[in-house]
């Protein structure tokens, strides 16, 4: 009995042994079976923390304890934060406490990190801080203003941190507009040159991570000619500032004699830049086009698809991600519980996309950016999929979950925030580590070339239009999907058509909205907005009488049709003294 209890425990240890040192989940939660709907590499899991945050969700930490603090999306009486704990080890939220009432709750607040034992997050135009309390899930120490951005909100504020060594802070101030044209968005609008945008927005300040009650003028200008920062982190290892910036929209619907509606769905990159002091990445007169591998001339500044002019001189992206990705976090990993191919790499959160159409949207996924002393060393991978929850998102309304936020935990687990219902993921990885290689991507590999949320497009085949031949549709999906979307229902920035009071009523209203565009708050179907709606008076009457009809008369919309002869009436009255 001896020598058969001997010889079982021989084979247990020869058949655990190389899982001492190749497995390292012990004290790992259960994954769920499905993932929680994620597509991942062989061998990692997901679980579920939280399904439904109340307020949805931006930005996330997770603290050396475990505990997870959250950014809402959208801010509740009870608070715009929102703190969880796992108390038995589940992997699953046990306690949820919203907590923090401060100034200015837009739904475009983003930061939560943990710094040196503070929380410090942001909202649109504020940065504030809190003293974590030990022991205690909710901080008890009082909200300090570390910064205050004295414009009011726009298009493009978001206040992502970065810090780096030396006790300072990175903030983007971004810029309130698509490409600096004299008219934001408008067809064949040229830019300004010099753009004046860049003199206090379109770039990343530095401030003191520890001063309070700061403005823009007490920090330094660390980089310019950027467009769009939610993406931003210090990489430890190369002790360098990166971001993954948002590419300009409208490429097509803009310039359409320059370019084609695929060009205008895949281009421009989103760029994944190492920023050193002074750098300058070119917006807005120059765009990393990731399939010439080159920066381009804006048409807005002489350019047409081809012009490279200067481009050369601007920073260049270390990746060109494709375009409308929607880069909204980046976490450099420095865990031990992944494979050693992951330490030191770059994960990113890609939001998805609201302007591919007429072509399916894209993102929707954690993308994975191999490193090696501070540089890439291999080609961006799909790390995590499924997010959308259908295959071919058509509207960004299809999308079931799109991911925000990144934060990596005390074991090295990562944590993959939702914006949409609230959602939170936790992916680890449960093989074992000396057996992870090319073969354990290869699914994930096989995604990246076939799913539609994540291909490179087919100009033809994979044209949700190519069917549809209505001038009216084609009209409205190249110049007003982008925003409404293919079904008219929005994308949470961009109003609803379906059943709006500016589209069912008179139909002079929606014809002036056309022709002049829009700015500033309104409300629709009792939601406030606030962005630049364009003005389309460079297209001819017809164009536009074929766009006021296709919303009046589709989206569960059934009004009268908008005539050549009322849009000539509304033009001529416009131009009225």
């Amino acid at each position: 009995m001896r020598w058969n209890n001997y010889y079982a425990i021989m084979f247990w240890l020869t058949m655990a042994g190389s899982c001492f040192t190749g497995c390292r989940h012990k004290g790992l939660p259960d994954g769920d079976a499905d993932n929680g709907g994620l597509f991942l590499p062989k061998g990692f899991e997901a679980v579920v923390v939280v399904d439904s945050l109340t307020g949805a969700v931006r930005h996330l930490a997770v603290n050396d304890n475990g505990d997870i603090y959250v950014k809402l999306r959208f801010p509740q009486p009870e608070g715009g934060n929102a703190a969880l704990r796992d108390e038995d080890n589940d992997g699953k939220a046990d306690v949820v406490k919203l907590f923090d009432d401060y100034i200015d709750k837009s739904s475009y607040g983003t930061a939560m990190r943990i710094h040196n034992g503070y929380l410090y997050f942001s909202s649109v135009t504020r940065v504030f801080r809190q003293k974590l309390t030990p022991g205690e899930l909710v901080p008890e120490s009082n909200i300090e203003l570390m910064l205050t951005d004295t414009q009011p909100p726009r298009q493009h504020d978001t206040k992502p941190i970065a810090f780096d060594k030396k006790g300072n802070m990175y903030i983007p101030f971004g810029a309130p507009s698509d490409c600096c044209q004299v008219q934001d968005r408008t067809p064949l609008s040229p830019g300004i040159d010099p753009c004046p945008i860049r003199e206090l927005r379109a770039g990343i300040w530095k401030f003191d991570a520890n001063k309070p009650n700061q403005f823009q003028q007490d920090g330094q200008r660390y980089a310019t000619g950027l467009r769009s920062i939610v993406a931003l982190e210090w990489n430890n290892e190369d002790d360098n500032l990166f971001t993954v910036m948002h590419g300009r929209d409208y490429l097509h619907s803009t310039w359409p004699q320059y370019y084609s509606e695929w060009q205008g769905a895949v281009l421009p990159s989103e760029e994944f830049l190492r920023l050193k002091d002074g750098a300058d990445a070119g917006w807005p007169y120059y765009y990393h086009d990731q399939l010439q591998e080159k920066k381009m001339l804006s048409p807005e500044y002489g350019g047409d698809g081809k012009k490279t002019g200067r481009g050369d001189t601007c920073a260049q992206p270390v990746v060109g991600f494709p375009g409308h990705f929607a880069p909204n976090d980046l976490l450099f990993y420095s865990g031990n519980q992944f494979p050693k191919r992951y330490k030191n790499g770059a994960f990113i959160a890609f939001h998805g996309s609201t302007s591919s159409a007429p072509y399916p949207q894209v993102g929707y996924c954690v993308a994975f950016v191999p490193f090696q002393n501070g540089s890439p060393s291999g080609a961006w991978e799909v790390f995590a999929d499924g997010f959308a929850g259908v295959d071919t998102v058509v509207n960004t309304s299809d999308a079931a979950y799109r991911p925000m936020g990144l934060s990596q935990g005390p074991d090295g687990s990562l944590y993959v925030s939702d914006s949409e219902k609230g959602k939170i993921w936790r992916i680890m990885y449960k093989g074992d580590t000396t057996k992870f290689d090319a073969s354990s991507l290869t699914a994930m590999n096989k995604r990246k070339l076939e799913a539609p949320n994540l291909k490179l497009p087919d100009e033809i085949k994979d044209n949700l239009d190519k069917e549809n031949s209505s001038p009216e549709a084609q009209n409205y999906n190249i110049y007003c999907a982008v925003c409404h979307q293919r079904n008219g229902e929005g994308s949470g920035r961009f109003p609803p058509l379906t059943g709006s009071e500016w589209v069912t009523g008179d139909k002079v209203i929606p014809v002036n909205i056309v022709l002049n565009g829009m700015e500033g708050d309104i409300t629709v179907m009792g939601k406030s907005y606030n962005n630049k709606m364009p003005s389309l008076g460079l297209l001819p009457d017809e164009s536009i009488a074929q766009i006021v009809t296709y919303i009046r008369r589709h989206f569960n919309n059934n009004t009268d049709t908008v005539t050549t002869e009322d849009v000539r009436k509304a033009r001529k009255a416009l131009k009225a003294p």
